[in-house]
């Protein structure tokens, strides 16, 4: 219990981290953070693993969205990035997110990096006998640069969410 966190502590036993933090005081119980030897280790104490293979992030969050954060000898380092690498054995291009429904699961099989997610959303639209998607969008973004696919591989365009969104962001404003 001495490399665990309070937090950590609190949430295994289900008890108040300010108990936990009293008592490590009044016992004389310091806590001395672990030291990893590289970025995977850590990342692999502040996972646990849940039903259906899903893997639970227990280390920092970030935003309002709890994005899984990490930080290793000064620098970020992403979970899902890390847990990429470890499945494929090279560095991501672009974000790396869940395909699952487990809302920021680090599975390494449960996450991919961009092309990797556009080439499994293309795949199902062949098998959906979906057509691909035009080379503009009707408000005439190259969609070569700009188009995107849902999850269920319905296309949209990104440049036309985007600016959906700063319309309404101004419209709230």
């Amino acid at each position: 219990m001495r490399h665990a966190s309070n937090h950590q502590i609190s949430e295994e036993l289900g008890v108040d981290r300010a108990a936990v933090r009293r008592i490590r005081r009044e016992a004389g119980i310091a806590y001395v953070p672990p030291r990893f030897a590289t970025a995977e280790e850590k990342w692999a104490s502040l996972v646990r693993e849940v039903d259906g293979g899903h893997l639970e992030w227990l280390g920092e969050r970030a935003g309002r969205s709890s994005t899984p954060v990490m930080r290793f000898r000064e620098r970020s380092a992403s979970p899902a990035g890390i847990a990429f690498k470890k499945r494929t054995g090279r560095d991501p291009v672009g974000q790396v997110r869940a395909e699952c429904d487990y809302p920021h699961c680090v599975a390494p099989a449960h996450v991919d990096d961009e092309p990797g997610r556009r080439r499994l959303r293309e795949q199902l639209r062949a098998i959906k006998g979906v057509p691909a998607p035009g080379e503009t969008c009707r408000h005439g973004h190259d969609q070569a640069e700009h188009g995107r696919l849902e999850q269920d591989g319905t296309a949209y365009c990104g440049a036309c969410k985007r600016d959906q969104k700063r319309a309404a962001r101004a419209n709230t404003a």
